[in-house]
């Protein structure tokens, strides 16, 4: 397994994955996730090309047998009062694709961005993981992640999530 920058010769790959990640996400929790589109392919392309050059976040890719097989994407965001932390580096996003899952790329593709990450001085790393999505947060426990916050959604129009599917 190669883990390395994300190039623009990769958006076709990064596209496709993070489509995967949104579909993944919208599956768990259809009211507080985007829906799918047409062009979510196109659109998550679009928005990792914007962050490929940026200093403060990287997208690191793994490549298999020299195909793309996931991702990681992750960024230092500043000193936060709304969140009430300092500056942390920020793992937005992690996806692998399905044939590849349970052999090591996503626990390589969080070290790497670790890494990054402490490179650039930051104390310490936070994500975030859908509620439902238990094998990321074993994943990520086992990795040194504790939980430390519980983000909680409710619908203005009142409906619980088991009426709106």
């Amino acid at each position: 397994m190669l883990i390395r920058r994300a190039a623009e010769r990769d958006l076709d790959a990064l596209g496709r994955l993070g489509a995967q990640l949104l579909r993944t996400h919208y599956e768990l929790d259809r009211l507080r996730f985007m829906a799918p589109r047409g062009d979510t392919e196109e659109g998550y392309a679009w928005f990792l090309n914007t962050q490929l050059q940026r200093g403060d976040a990287v997208v690191l890719v793994a490549e298999l047998e020299g195909r793309v097989v996931g991702y990681v994407y992750a960024a230092i965001e500043p000193q936060s009062w709304e969140e009430l932390r300092e500056e942390a580096g920020f793992i937005h996003d992690v996806c692998v694709d399905e044939n590849s899952r349970r052999s090591g790329v996503a626990a390589a593709l969080v070290e790497a961005a670790a890494g990054w990450l402490a490179s650039r001085g930051m104390p310490r790393i936070v994500l975030w993981t859908a509620a439902r999505n238990e094998p990321a947060q074993h994943l990520f426990e086992r990795l040194g992640f504790r939980h430390t916050m519980t983000e909680l959604t409710r619908e203005i129009s009142g409906l619980r999530p088991e009426e709106g599917e």
